[in-house]
């Protein structure tokens, strides 16, 4: 996979995210043309210092990332997401933007 290709297809992705969507890094790698590649999404969100709403993407079932968890936390509530205190998002298919 060509690294600028996959950058910019997951940075054009996340962009399009309106405050309220989570969304998860097996979706964001499948929706960007790179089924597959969930590890990759979230080596990129961590290494990245390009401004993306990293805190909008979440592991499979709708899990916090563990690596700034009280942070995503917060800023998921401030757009509306309850997260629960097992660090899930709550009713994860109502912030699903449309998608399925």
């Amino acid at each position: 996979m060509p690294r600028l290709d996959f950058e910019a297809s997951v940075v054009a992705l996340l962009a399009g995210l309106r405050p309220g969507d989570v969304i998860t890094y097996g979706e964001v790698a499948a929706e960007a043309g790179y089924p597959g590649a969930a590890r990759a999404v979230g080596n990129l969100l961590r290494r990245t210092e390009l401004p993306v709403p990293w805190w909008r993407v979440v592991a499979a079932g709708g899990r916090l990332s563990p690596y700034g968890r009280s942070e995503q936390a917060r800023l998921l509530a401030a757009e509306g997401v309850e997260v629960t205190a097992a660090g899930r998002v709550a009713g994860m298919a109502q912030h699903r933007g449309g998608r399925s």
